[in-house]
This record gives structure tokens, C-alpha cells and sequence, in this order.
């Protein structure tokens, strides 16, 4: 995949159609092709995209290219999919050049960074989006040799997610039985509500009145809808929560804590 303009208005069928990698060669470990090399590579300072309904983000790229002939200029991207001739969306839509740096050590190596805006509203209208995404690297040399590598690192992007809770009775004798219900949903980007995520492990975590540690008292995995439900004994005056981790395609998510009176 290679981009020759850093001001031209390319599609996603023109990027992903003008590098065609033989069935061969995409089994075998995947180099990039011509002069450059790219190194430390980070997306969004190492931390998952996590994005609501409406979430507006800039994603910042960093990299480092170093060419034997000095790099020239230096692009790259986000790409979703099995390859690049079958990704089915790029971001951004229009990838500026990097801001690169000539290393004042080095004159072979720059150092490279460029930030783009993300809207979930209008970037992001499939579900199946959520997950790995893969980094595409593009350089120019003082020589006019170009090289790609299309996967030069990876960033998850995924779903936010929601939790509620709620423990009762309130207040309550020491010794009996409180309930404690909630609802883990996450964000559905092709309704454009949050919906119920069922089938997943979440954590039920107290903290007792005055201290600032919350204990993992069980693990419930969530029902139809993404609903939560267990009991536990009343011993002393505190807050319950709901804590859920997040998967491969998903967001953390944690309950702000509901206070129950022991008497």
C-alpha cells in the first residue's frame, strides 16, 4: 500500500488496491519492502481507543525511520481487516505526512509523529470495527525510495462499556441478606444506544466505610440483557460495585460504589 501525496484525496479502494501481496508471501514473516526501517512504533501513547456513541478523540502516531539515504518524508495510518486488499475501513480518511524530525546524532533516522481526529458517530458504523487494528508505515527516501510496511504495530479499538449497581435493602440489619442487581451494557455503534452485554465475567467488590480499598467478595457473569445479580451478607457499613475488566473488543467499566447502612 503506498501513498505518493501527502495532499492527495485517496479512497480506501485506492490505498488498499495498489499493494497486492502474493498468497506465498503473506505466509511468510512480513518485512517491509525497499530501504527504511521503522522502529518504536506507538499508537495513542500504548493505550487502548475506547469510544462511546458520540466520543471525539485525536489519536497520535509516533515512529522512528531510518534510511541509509536520509529519510525524506514519512506517512501513516490505521487499517482494519484480514490484508489490505480486503480492509474494510482506514484512519483517518486522508492520512497527512508525519512531522519528522532529522535525529541531530543520526542524520539517518527522523523521528515522526502525526495526530488525527476520531468521531465515533462518523467513523465508526459496525460493530465488527472493535478489535485489533493494524498501523501502515510509508517512507520516501533522499532517492525516491519508497518503502511499506503494513503492519508495523497494532492498537486495539473498542466499544465503552457501562456498569450500574444497586444494593438493598438500605439500611439493613447485620447479618442478613443484601441483594445486589446492575447492568453491564456497552456502546452499540450501529443503533446508536448502549445495549446489554451478556455472557461476561464481573466482579462484585466491597469497601468498608473509611477506607479506600476495595475487596473482590465473588465473580457473577452477567445474564440476558447484561443484567447482574447475587446476594451477600450484611457485616459492616460500606460500598458495593461492579467491576468489569473489558475483553478484546470492549472497555473497562466500573459501577460507581452504593452505600448500604449496617445496623
Amino acid at each position: 500500500m503506498r501513498i505518493r501525496s501527502a495532499v492527495a484525496v485517496v479512497s480506501l479502494a485506492t490505498a488498499v488496491s495498489a499493494s497486492v501481496v502474493p498468497a506465498a508471501a503473506q505466509a511468510a514473516p512480513r518485512v517491509p519492502i525497499g530501504g527504511s526501517t521503522f522502529s518504536n512504533v506507538l499508537v495513542n501513547g500504548g493505550k487502548d481507543i475506547v469510544l462511546g456513541l458520540t466520543t471525539r478523540k485525536t489519536v497520535t502516531i509516533t515512529w522512528n525511520v531510518t534510511d541509509p539515504e536520509g529519510p525524506l518524508a514519512s506517512w501513516a495510518f490505521l487499517w482494519h481487516g484480514p490484508n489490505t486488499d480486503d480492509a474494510d475501513s482506514h484512519l483517518p480518511a486522508y492520512p497527512p505526512a508525519g512531522t519528522c524530525t532529522v535525529s541531530p546524532t543520526d542524520p539517518t533516522t527522523s523521528a515522526c509523529t502525526m495526530s488525527f481526529g476520531v468521531d465515533a458517530a462518523r467513523d465508526l458504523d459496525h460493530n465488527s470495527l472493535a478489535g485489533t487494528w493494524n498501523v501502515l508505515i510509508e517512507a520516501q527516501d533522499a532517492t525516491d525510495d519508497w518503502t511499506d510496511d503494513d503492519v508495523a504495530a497494532t492498537v486495539k479499538i473498542k466499544r465503552n462499556a457501562k456498569a450500574t449497581v444497586n444494593a438493598s435493602p438500605e439500611p439493613v440489619k447485620k447479618g442478613r441478606t443484601i441483594t445486589v442487581t446492575g447492568k453491564l451494557t456497552r456502546a452499540n455503534w450501529e443503533s446508536g444506544t448502549y445495549t446489554g452485554y451478556r455472557g461476561q465475567s464481573v466482579k462484585l467488590q466491597f469497601r468498608k466505610k473509611g477506607s479506600s480499598t476495595y475487596t473482590t467478595l465473588k465473580t457473577v457473569t452477567t445474564g440476558s440483557g447484561g443484567t447482574l445479580k447475587t446476594t451477600t451478607k450484611a457485616t459492616k457499613d460500606g460500598y458495593f460495585r461492579w467491576v468489569f475488566t473489558g475483553t478484546g473488543t470492549t472497555g473497562p467499566a466500573t459501577a460507581t460504589g452504593d452505600f448500604v447502612d449496617v445496623r
